[in-house]
C-alpha cells in the first residue's frame, strides 16, 4: 500500500507585482538615462588624457610648444570642447615634461538638478 505524504499546499506565491515591476523599470530607466548623459563627458576626458600623453611623448621644450601641440591635436579630435591649451599646467619632473589638467563638468539631469563631475589628469612622468 502506498502512503502519500502531503505537504502543505498553501505555499506563498513568489513573483513580481506590477508595482515592483514599475519600480524596477523606473530605477533601471533612470540609471540608463544617467549613463547616456555621462558617457560623452567620460569619452571627452579619455580623449584629453590620450592627447596629453601624445603631446608629452613628443618631448616639447617650451610651454608654448605644449599648448600649440595640444591645440593641433584638439583640431583633430573633435570631441574635446571643454578645455584648451591655455588650461594646461605644464611642469618638468626629472627633465621630463608633465602636462596636467583639471576641469568641472556640469550635466543637467532635470530642471535645476545637475550632476557635477570633477575631472583631472596628468601625463605620466616615466
Amino acid at each position: 500500500m502506498r502512503s502519500c505524504s502531503h505537504r502543505s499546499t498553501s505555499r506563498r506565491q513568489r513573483g513580481l507585482t506590477l508595482f515592483g515591476l514599475m519600480f524596477w523599470a523606473i530605477v533601471i530607466g533612470f540609471l540608463a538615462y544617467l549613463a547616456l548623459r555621462v558617457f560623452p563627458t567620460v569619452n571627452e576626458y579619455l580623449t584629453i588624457k590620450r592627447t596629453i600623453e601624445k603631446v608629452a611623448a613628443s618631448s616639447p621644450t617650451t610651454v608654448a610648444e605644449v599648448r600649440a601641440a595640444f591645440e593641433r591635436q584638439k583640431d583633430i579630435e573633435y570631441s574635446i570642447s571643454t578645455i584648451s591649451g591655455k588650461d594646461l599646467e605644464v611642469t618638468k619632473i626629472n627633465d621630463k615634461v608633465v602636462i596636467a589638467f583639471a576641469y568641472n563638468k556640469e550635466i543637467e539631469i532635470y530642471g535645476p538638478v545637475f550632476l557635477l563631475i570633477k575631472y583631472e589628469g596628468r601625463s605620466s612622468s616615466k
